[in-house]
């Protein structure tokens, strides 16, 4: 269990994030259109999880909004924005903001996916949502980068996420 904390005050996640060079576990998560959307299926690209509470929230909308214009545009880079927001939800949120270059991902049926990654918030107000964290994955499937945000109402370290795509090149 790591904590973390929400407007200064603890809550926990399910566990911790997998260790930078272990393998990332494929996951199966529902895309806009309510087909799947698995690691796997991004095998030989970067993969940056961009994994937050909710769209609905202004930090979480403000990290899809800035993926998409930076991480989404870096050569070999696939960038997949997940939550438990409903898929709708998801395709409305990007429908109007114009986001078009990154790939986003529901767990709301099958919930391996955050406890698999140790970041299912398990008490507080946000008691099942995912803890804002940053994850990427190289070509070869190895996580090179782990962010897990302290405060859950602060953005996530842009740079050093893209610093870690840009220098494993």
């Amino acid at each position: 269990m790591t904590q973390i904390t929400l407007k200064g005050n603890p809550i926990h996640t399910s566990g911790s994030l997998p260790s930078i060079g272990s393998p990332a576990k494929d996951f199966s998560l529902i895309g806009r259109n309510l087909g799947e959307v698995k690691l796997s299926d991004y095998k030989g690209k970067n993969v940056l999880l961009n994994i937050f509470p909710s769209l609905d929230t202004e930090v979480c909308a403000t990290s899809v909004r800035k993926f998409n214009s930076t991480a989404a545009q870096l050569d070999n880079t696939v960038v997949l924005c997940i939550s438990r927001d409903l898929p709708f939800a998801h395709g409305r949120f990007c429908t109007t903001e114009g986001i078009d270059k990154v790939i986003t991902a529901s767990e709301f049926q099958n919930h391996d996916f955050s406890h698999d990654y140790g970041l299912a918030i398990v008490d507080g107000p946000m008691k099942g949502l995912h803890a804002r964290s940053v994850i990427v994955v190289n070509p070869e499937g190895k996580i090179i980068y782990t962010e897990q945000v302290p405060e859950i109402t602060r953005e996530p370290d842009y740079d050093k996420a893209i610093e870690a795509i840009t220098a494993a090149k």
